[in-house]
């Protein structure tokens, strides 16, 4: 009985198509999976500010296309200057912003962080470099411009491999697989699901701009990460502080409307809508952000002081302010008919939104306490440790400083320009008129929907003294 074997040619021809094969999965591997840890950070802020959760795996953008897509549509931009022209808080030697992350998949990609929208930058005069507080409200970057401008930059005919490649050749030698790699799958990919993104509900005619420092939380989160139907409704918000979180005591309501309760589910539904999904180290990273938030102390006021007057402005802190915002009813909800603001950020989310939010991340594989799956009557109640640093102010940010905030609605300015950095300590907020702001900043309507200033007249009826007096007072907090 004879064995039949396999001609030598086959067993090459195997051999050779078995180490192909080994090869080509080495190199798709190594070019679009490989994950390569981020160097270590100098501390827990460098980490907060660059560190990556997540998002650059389905989410990011391929590091060389971020960096060349200003040059190429500068246009499409507020302004000159790049990415800087949308607020974006860059500190020197970085090469990206303060919450953007450049991590290495495969190919290097640039996500976003929590950071980005939680830096709060200030400068003691318009020609002074920037200081920046992690956590604190990004009242300077204009996220729905960084929205528009990729949104038009994808959709421009000059958004080809040819441009690109060229203008990448200008900053960088690419390999030739990596340049063939970037021509033939990276930027039509990215262009395709950038595309695909809902960015037309934000220019609804009857929706003004959210201007810098601001979003619409509740709707990015019903037509982003829900597939919700477009309802009508806007509610623009201040970007919040999120330092000092272990101030939240269980059964305290965090958002501005309070429709969650637990900090780390906060912080998982913003992280979650940065990425496609979670990460195998998700859990780890959240873990950490809410470690270090947590214990983040909020910001010590940076200008000079006056104590005396600080100590009688705690009396009248006492007398007329604590009951809310030191008191059992800080962190709670207070009736919308109470404190009278504007109700719209209210009506843009809803108990059927809740639920379904809620049934998402369980889908997601992620565990936390849920929203609240209730109709929200009313804002809460804050804390007001920092609150020198997070003006404008109200939830909606219609109130450009502390001393306005003292003052009849009726009395507050109609039109300002948020946006702008230099700090006004004597009116305990940012510049919000003059010639620099108008060109730093962005035009805010008090008349436009959902921008009004009226309610919270708590202490407009205060004498000047007192207001002073109280003004100074809440610089210590």
């Amino acid at each position: 009985m004879s064995i039949c074997k396999c001609p030598r040619w086959l067993k090459i021809t195997l051999v050779v198509l078995l180490v192909l094969g080994a090869v080509g999965g080495f190199t798709a591997w190594y070019k679009f999976f490989r994950e390569v840890p981020q160097p270590a950070f100098a501390n827990a802020e460098e980490r907060f500010k660059y560190g990556s959760i997540g998002g650059e795996n389905e989410a990011g953008l391929p590091y060389w296309l971020y960096l060349v897509l200003p040059r190429l549509f500068p246009e499409h931009l507020p302004g000159p200057g790049g990415y800087a022209s949308l607020g974006l808080p860059w500190e020197p030697g970085h090469d990206t912003p303060i919450g953007f992350t450049k991590k290495t998949v495969g190919f290097p990609r640039v996500s976003q962080t929590c950071a980005v929208c939680h830096t709060t930058s200030y400068r003691v005069s318009h020609d002074s470099n920037p200081v920046f507080i992690p956590a604190g409200p990004g009242h300077t970057t204009d996220i729905q411009g960084f929205f528009r401008f990729l949104k038009k930059a994808v959709n421009d005919p000059r958004f080809n491999a040819d441009n690109i490649m060229s203008e990448i050749a200008m900053v960088t030698k690419l390999s030739w697989l990596d340049r063939q790699i970037y021509r033939f799958l990276l930027i039509p990919i990215t262009q395709q699901r950038l595309k695909e993104q809902n960015f037309d509900w934000m220019e609804r005619p009857h929706m003004p701009g959210w201007g810098p420092g601001r979003d619409d939380p509740m709707n990015l989160t019903k037509y982003f990460m829900l597939n919700m139907p477009e309802d009508g409704t806007y509610g623009p918000a201040d970007m919040p502080s999120i330092w000092n979180l272990d101030k939240y005591k269980p059964g305290m309501a965090l958002n501005w409307d309070g429709a969650t309760s637990v900090p780390r589910s906060v912080i998982i539904d913003s992280a979650l809508g940065i990425m496609v999904k979670p990460q195998r180290d998700f859990k780890e990273q959240m873990h950490w952000m809410e470690n270090y938030l947590r214990k983040l102390p909020a910001p010590k006021y940076p200008f000079a002081l006056d104590t005396a007057r600080a100590a009688v402005g705690k009396q009248v802190f006492d007398r007329h302010c604590a009951s809310c915002h030191a008191s059992e009813r800080t962190g709670h909800s207070v009736p919308l008919a109470e404190i009278s603001t504007d109700d719209e950020r209210l009506n843009s989310w809803n108990k059927e939104a809740a639920i379904k939010a809620n049934q998402v991340v369980r889908d997601k594989g992620v565990i936390r306490d849920g929203m609240v799956e209730q109709t929200l009557t009313g804002y809460v109640a804050q804390f007001l440790d920092g609150i020198w640093a997070r003006a404008p102010y109200l939830h909606n940010g219609a109130v450009p400083t502390l001393r306005d905030l003292l003052t009849p609605p009726a009395q507050r300015p109609a039109v300002f320009w948020r946006g702008y950095d230099v700090y006004d300590p004597v009116q305990v907020g940012f510049i919000t008129q003059g010639p620099q702001a108008e060109r730093n900043g962005y035009r805010h309507d008090t008349n436009a929907r959902a921008n009004s200033n009226r309610g919270h007249d708590f202490g407009t009826r205060l004498p000047e003294t007192e207001k002073s007096a109280l003004i100074e007072y809440l610089k210590t907090l």
